[in-house]
C-alpha cells in the first residue's frame, strides 16, 4: 500500500494505488451496526440503538459533504480537508487529481509562453483571427505595422482597424486555402507589406504580415525600366523600318551586297520590334492590378483559327497539325489573353518540332474542368531546363531561337496570363522523346455545352471532323453521340 504525505496529519493510502476502499467501508459499517445493536439490546431497545447508530453515520457523512461543498467553492485551501474512512479517501483523490491538473496547467502555460516569446522574436507579424475576422491575439511586429494597440482593440474586427478596400475584400473571402495581398501599412503608407490569411484549427485564420517594402521598390524599379524603355525604343524602331524598305524600294536593281544589308537592317527591326512588344505585354500584364474581365470565349472557334496560323506558319516544313477539340466547350475569360497565351504554345511547337514532325493540339473536359495540350515529337527539353522555361529571356539553345526568331519572353507571359486565372502550365518533356504543355483551368472558369448563346455551328468545324484550312481536326464518339442527342431534343 503506497501513502501519501500530509503536512498537517498522519500519512494516507494513495486513493490511485489500485486498492479498493470499499472493503474497509463496509467493516466500518457492519461495526457501527453491531455495535448500535448491543447497545440497544442491554437498554431493551434495539430498534431505538439501531435508529441512533443509522442517525450518526448519517450525520457524519452530510458533514463531510458539507466540508467537500466548502473545500471546493471557496477553493483557498490547496490542502483537502482532514478525514478518514470513505471520505479521506474521496478528499486525497481529488487533491492529487487538482495536483496533476495544475502541474498540466504550469506545464502548457509554459509552453505557451515560449510559443508566445517565439512568435515575438519573429521579424514578420502575426495575428490570430476568429472566424468573423475578430483579432484574437496578435504580436509585438504585428503591432507596430498594423498599429495595433493593447488592449483595447483586442476583439475588433481587423477590417474595421485596417480600412484598406482590397484589404477587406481579401479577408472577407472564404477561401479554404493560404493566399496573399500586398497593401500599404496603414501606419506607414510607405511600408509595403505582404499580408498572408492561413486557416487552421477550427473556423481560425493566422495572418501573417511581411514588409517586402525594399523588394516592392525594386520590382517596381525593374518594370517601370522594362515600361520605359520599351516605349523609348519603338520609336526609333520604326524610323528604321520604315528607312529599310524605302532603301530597298528606291535602289530596286541595287548590288546584291546592299540588298542583302538593307533585308538584314529591315529583319532585325522587325525582330527588335517583336521583343518590344512581348516586353510591353510583360510589362503590363505584370502592372496591371485590373481583374480578368470574365465573359464567354469561344474556345473551338480560337483554335480553330490558331490551327490555320499554325499551318501558315509551318509553311514548307510540312507539319502534321492535328485539333482534337470538343466542340461544345468554351470557358470564362478575356480572348485576347487567352489568345496569346495559347498561341505562345502552338507556334512554339511549330518553330521548334523539326519538319515533317506531329503536332497535336487538344482542347477537351476533363471532370469538371476544361484542359488544353500541346503535345510534339520534336527535340525535347533536358529535365535540367524545365524548372527554368518560364523565366524571362531564358533559352535553351540560343542559337536555335535566334534563328527562330524568338524573344525568350513568350512562356513567360504565359506564366502571367494562366496566373490571372487562378491556373499554370504543366511541362512534360524529355530529349528526344517531344514535349508536352499542358494547363487545366479551374472548374468555375468551364462552361457547360450551351451556355453563353453559342451555338456549335460557329465553331467553324465541319461534321465530317475536317476544317477548310487542310489540317486533321478529331472528335470523339461520345461528343458526337450526345450532339445528335442534344440536337434531337432541340427539334421536339
Amino acid at each position: 500500500m503506497r501513502l501519501l504525505p500530509r503536512r498537517d496529519g498522519p500519512a494516507v493510502r494513495d486513493p490511485l494505488s489500485g486498492q479498493s476502499p470499499w472493503p474497509a467501508v463496509f467493516l466500518r459499517l457492519l461495526l457501527v451496526t453491531a455495535v448500535s445493536a448491543a447497545i440497544g439490546f442491554l437498554v431493551g431497545h434495539l430498534l431505538l440503538g439501531l435508529f441512533l447508530g443509522t442517525a450518526v453515520y448519517l450525520v457524519w457523512n452530510i458533514h463531510n459533504q458539507v466540508r467537500l461543498e466548502r473545500w471546493l467553492r471557496q477553493g483557498r485551501s490547496l490542502e483537502p480537508p482532514d478525514s478518514s474512512g470513505l471520505w479521506g479517501e474521496i478528499f486525497n483523490g481529488i487533491h492529487r487529481l487538482q495536483r496533476r491538473q495544475r502541474g498540466r496547467r504550469r506545464k502548457l502555460a509554459k509552453i505557451l509562453q515560449g510559443i508566445r516569446e517565439g512568435i515575438n522574436a519573429m521579424p514578420d507579424g502575426a495575428v490570430i483571427l476568429r472566424e468573423n475576422g475578430e483579432i484574437q491575439w496578435w504580436n509585438g511586429p504585428a503591432g507596430d505595422m498594423l498599429g495595433l494597440s493593447w488592449p483595447q482593440d483586442e476583439g475588433q474586427r481587423i477590417a474595421n482597424l485596417f480600412r484598406h478596400p482590397e484589404f477587406g475584400a481579401f479577408v472577407r473571402r472564404e477561401e479554404q486555402e493560404t493566399s496573399t495581398i500586398t497593401v500599404p501599412s496603414p501606419v506607414n503608407e510607405e511600408l509595403m507589406l505582404e499580408i498572408r490569411l492561413i486557416p487552421y484549427a477550427e473556423n481560425q485564420r493566422l495572418m501573417l504580415a511581411r514588409d517586402i517594402t525594399r523588394l516592392y521598390r525594386l520590382e517596381r524599379m525593374r518594370r517601370d525600366f522594362v515600361a520605359n524603355i520599351s516605349h523609348e525604343l519603338r520609336t526609333p524602331l520604326t524610323v528604321i523600318q520604315g528607312v529599310s524598305e524605302n532603301l530597298s524600294d528606291q535602289l530596286g536593281h541595287a548590288e546584291a551586297q546592299v540588298r542583302r544589308a538593307l533585308e538584314l537592317i529591315h529583319q532585325q527591326s522587325l525582330r527588335m520590334d517583336r521583343l518590344v512588344e512581348d516586353l510591353l505585354t510583360l510589362s503590363r500584364l505584370e502592372t496591371e492590378q485590373r481583374p480578368v474581365e470574365m465573359k464567354p470565349v469561344n474556345m473551338p472557334e480560337l483554335l480553330r483559327v490558331l490551327g490555320e496560323e499554325a499551318k501558315t506558319l509551318s509553311a514548307e516544313n510540312g507539319h502534321e497539325i492535328t485539333l482534337d477539340v470538343d466542340p461544345g466547350l468554351w470557358i470564362l475569360g478575356e480572348e485576347s489573353e487567352l489568345r496569346s497565351a495559347l498561341s505562345n504554345l502552338v507556334f512554339n511547337a511549330v518553330k521548334y518540332t523539326q519538319s515533317g514532325g506531329r503536332i497535336r493540339v487538344l482542347w477537351q473536359r476533363r471532370g469538371n474542368r476544361a484542359h488544353f495540350q500541346v503535345e510534339d515529337n520534336g527535340p525535347g527539353i533536358s529535365p535540367q531546363h524545365l524548372p527554368r522555361l518560364t523565366e524571362r529571356f531564358y533559352r535553351v539553345d540560343s542559337g536555335r531561337s535566334s534563328r527562330t526568331g524568338g524573344t525568350g519572353l513568350g512562356l513567360s507571359i504565359v506564366k502571367h496570363v494562366l496566373g490571372r486565372y487562378g491556373t499554370r502550365l504543366q511541362i512534360h518533356s524529355e530529349a528526344g522523346e517531344g514535349s508536352r504543355f499542358s494547363v487545366t483551368f479551374p472548374e468555375r472558369l468551364t462552361l457547360e455545352e450551351g451556355t453563353g448563346d453559342h451555338d456549335r455551328s460557329d465553331s467553324g468545324f465541319s461534321e465530317q471532323g475536317r476544317s477548310d484550312s487542310g489540317f486533321s481536326v478529331q472528335f470523339s464518339d461520345k461528343d458526337k453521340d450526345e450532339d445528335q442527342g442534344k440536337r434531337r431534343e432541340n427539334s421536339r
